[in-house]
């Protein structure tokens, strides 16, 4: 008999969560709050508790190609940076909000979890073998009220980028954003374009970088890249004078802002937190999710590391640095094969070691884990073609389309024939930007 999975959570971690219990031969059972698929990418004109939200313009941060599910690609023809509306035969429960998920009292044997729904009212108990936590990080906003004195006297209204929908309830007024991030750079620009001023604060600033590389391929597929903020219009709202950037704010009075270099900022009607979210888990035990620090200690980001069987699974609440669906499907995948015995999970020593080893050095990432790879050398006497694209990337989620991605990539933005899509060149590029500086310094050097 399989055994039974509670997914709870059907946005792009919980499909993922679905796909791999399937493909493990285990029997996933799916529960949502809302009535449709999509999670965080599902639109809606107004927030709820508990859920995610979105604004209407929102768009993607990475390229199609770098954020689909590696079995399920998007279309060639579709834009390298979807609309929400484009990025979303499982059982799933909408409607279903889940009220609480505790151990049976056999798990020390069993390793089972008595789950409670709640549907129309109406409370209902179902006993899983395993249970994946697909809920995301972008339910329960961090709004630092505290941090920012005199806020208590502004008279203005201010809200959380949550609550941000569109930039027509803004025109003609003067508005703040707190934190120049994707969130707060996008709603900057939005509301640019009706308001009065807007002006965005930042404490440390960002690089900014555009979407698109040298012949209209997307930046991700070309470079490695450590969380800049990907905008293309923001430089030039910059340039324009529509927008404006200033440091971190000092204080707050009742109708104005001071900032940390003793500007102000006077008259605000509004002001956006684009603060990002905190983590909230109210249906789960506080023993099971522990924090250090405010941080939620997880092996490698899913695992709690003192359970005594591992049959509970975090899936999408580590904060990739790139796309977020490929990071989920692998990261469901290992879950689905640990709840199908096809592998073990380290000793709780060992992950507690790991985790202080992650914790001490605050890194986001993962670890060193064993991976399968291709034997380069071999690949490149018997396939050298194959072996170079292996070797130089991207590494996008369908390598089945390894020997085509660059004519899928670029095929949206040709609308007529044209030569055959080569792939950038990123080290001749490097080259050619060094080669003005080395050859300064030989002249230096030379004369001096």
């Amino acid at each position: 008999m399989s055994k039974r999975v509670g997914i709870f959570g059907a946005g792009v971690s919980g499909l993922a969560a679905i796909w791999c219990c399937l493909e493990e031969g285990l029997e996933p059972t799916c529960f949502e709050r809302s009535n449709d698929v999509g999670g965080l990418w599902k639109f809606s004109d107004h927030t709820e508790e508990g859920r995610a939200s979105i604004y209407q313009s929102v768009f993607t941060n990475s390229s199609k190609e770098m954020t689909c599910f590696p079995d399920f690609p998007y279309p060639d023809d579709y834009p390298n940076y979807m609309h929400h509306s484009k990025k979303i035969t499982f059982l799933v429960f909408f409607n279903s909000l889940v009220s609480s998920i505790k151990k049976c009292p056999s798990f020390l044997v069993t390793g089972q979890w008595v789950v409670v729904t709640e549907k129309d009212g109406k409370q209902e108990s179902t006993i899983f073998d395993a249970v994946m936590i697909c809920s995301g990080h972008h339910l329960y906003p961090n709004l630092p009220t505290d941090s920012f004195p005199g806020l208590n006297q502004f008279q203005g209204n201010y809200l959380h980028s949550r609550d941000y929908k569109d930039p027509e309830a803004f025109k003609g007024k003067r508005v703040l954003v707190i934190a120049l991030g994707n969130s707060g750079s996008d709603t900057g620009v939005q509301l640019s374009r009706l308001a009065t001023q807007v002006i965005i604060s930042t404490r440390g600033g960002s690089w900014v970088m555009s979407q698109v590389w040298d012949d209209g391929y997307p930046l991700d597929m070309v470079s490695l890249r450590k969380e800049p903020v990907f905008h293309d219009e923001l430089p030039s709202h910059i340039l324009c004078g529509t927008l404006s950037i200033k440091p971190s704010v000092k204080a707050f009075t009742e109708t104005s802002t001071v900032f940390e270099d003793g500007t102000m900022f006077q008259a605000i009607d509004s002001i956006i937190f684009a603060t990002g979210y905190d983590y909230s888990y109210p249906f789960l035990d506080e023993t099971i999710m522990k924090s250090r620090n405010n941080e939620v200690t997880l092996f490698k980001g899913i695992f709690p590391q003192l359970m005594e069987k591992p049959t509970l699974a975090v899936i999408g609440f580590v904060q990739s640095l790139g796309a977020a669906i490929p990071t989920a499907d692998l990261q469901a995948h290992w879950a689905a094969k640990v709840f199908a015995n096809s592998c073990t999970l380290p000793t709780t020593n060992e992950m507690i070691a790991d985790i202080d080893e992650k914790m001490g050095k605050k890194l986001k990432w993962f670890g060193q884990s064993q991976t399968l790879q291709p034997n380069t050398p071999w690949l490149f006497l018997t396939d050298p073609r194959l072996a170079l694209e292996v070797y130089f990337g991207p590494c996008n989620p369908y390598q089945n389309a390894i020997l085509t991605q660059w004519n899928q990539t670029v095929k949206p933005t040709r609308k007529r024939v044209v030569s055959e899509a080569q792939r950038p060149r990123p080290f001749y590029n490097l080259l050619k930007m060094l080669s003005f500086p080395l050859l300064l310094l030989a002249v230096t050097l030379t004369f001096y």
